[in-house]
């Protein structure tokens, strides 16, 4: 358990701190060379089939499903892409700087959805893990492991920093004015954002991590 907190920030991962979208167009790509439209398709298939049966992004459970009793030099190809992609290379700028600054008014916290293998070497491979010290939670359905966040994480009041309308609206709706959401208007999320937003609109609204770096705590809890 953490020692209590002022403030606690609480960081999405994909396409909020890194071009996750980026990634999923270079995946794509990727699949398209080794595999074929047809294999690209049906890696797409089961990626599907298994976001809705576990609500995460399972890009290795995927591949080896593709691949079944099969074997190739290309399945071996697809696993190095996915394990050594420089996600380093997909962080938004001015987001270390962000991070060091907020750093100087509470407690910066990753707090994403995803596996327990290529989620956290995604973190550590995008330089986050270092830049938020270690302080890193990855769940299933982060908005309802709130308990388990605050029992890690005891603070006076949360910022939630999300490019997802849906997490922040849940956040809203389950912390009220202990939480301030802050939408990030990154990523194909951002962009079909819609009648959730205008019923629960976000406290603060930027267009990139990086602004944060320019804001004081005050205006973190004003706008909440």
């Amino acid at each position: 358990m953490s020692n209590h907190d002022p403030i606690v920030f609480l960081f999405d991962v994909d396409n909020t701190l890194i071009d996750n979208d980026r990634f999923s167009a270079d995946l794509r790509a990727r699949l398209e060379r080794d595999f074929g439209v047809e294999g690209r398709a049906r890696y797409e298939a089961i990626d599907k089939d298994i976001r809705g049966q576990v609500g995460y992004a399972d890009y290795l459970g995927a591949l080896q499903r593709l691949r079944g009793q099969a074997s190739s030099p290309e399945f071996m190809g697809m696993s190095f892409f996915l394990l050594d992609y420089p996600f380093d290379e997909r962080r938004f700028p001015g987001v270390p700087e962000a991070i060091a600054h907020l750093r100087t008014i509470g407690r910066p916290v990753i707090m994403s959805d995803g596996d327990t293998v290529f989620q956290p070497r995604k973190i550590r491979r995008a330089g986050l893990w270092d830049a938020f010290q270690g302080d890193v939670l990855i769940y299933v359905h982060k908005e309802e492991m709130l308990d388990d966040m605050r029992r890690r994480y005891p603070a006076d009041h949360y910022v939630m920093v999300d490019d997802k309308p849906r997490i922040l609206v849940a956040l809203k709706k389950l912390l009220g004015d202990k939480v301030t959401t802050v939408f990030v208007k990154q990523g194909h999320y951002a962009a079909a954002a819609g009648k959730e937003l205008e019923e629960t609109p976000p406290d603060i609204t930027i267009d990139t991590v990086a602004e944060l770096a320019t804001m004081r705590r005050e205006d973190f809890l004003a706008a909440a």
